[in-house]
């Protein structure tokens, strides 16, 4: 069973990586409501020539892109509603708290692009989770 937090409406584990690296990207993520407990899980394929670090980015932001599609299918507004991300990658919730820098290019691009994504929430928070936590949710 999953930690579901009270003061989030939505909680989203992700996990990404690459078979070589870079190599076959992959990635899964959970989407869970947090009031009534309903949750997804969906596996992602990410193409070749990914790293890891990169398939931890997509995936985060195809499940915000997801999250996002559903709240507004049901003619909400995403400012109206507080997520929570959970992740076991520290490059990902570091660079997104602010912590570290994205020094690379491309982490700089993902980072803007999942940073705006959790901007159009009314709150969110990013929390770094332990590894074997992500591996009971997700299976990987």
């Amino acid at each position: 069973m999953i930690e579901r937090p009270k003061d989030v409406h939505y909680l989203i584990i992700f996990d990404g990586g690459s078979k070589g690296n870079p190599g076959r990207g992959y990635g899964s993520y959970a989407l869970v409501r947090c009031d009534t407990g309903e949750q997804k899980i969906r596996r992602l394929e990410l193409g070749d020539n990914v790293t890891n670090n990169e398939a931890e980015y997509r995936t985060l932001i195809e499940a915000l892109r997801a999250l996002i599609g559903i709240i507004r299918a049901h003619g909400k507004d995403p400012r109206r509603y507080r997520v929570e991300v959970r992740g076991d990658s520290q490059l990902v919730v570091n660079q997104l708290t602010g912590a570290w820098k994205a020094r690379d290019k491309r982490m700089r691009v993902l980072r803007d692009e999942a940073l705006s994504l959790l901007q159009q929430f009314g709150e969110y928070r990013v929390v770094h989770q332990d590894r074997h936590e992500t591996v009971r949710v997700l299976g990987h």
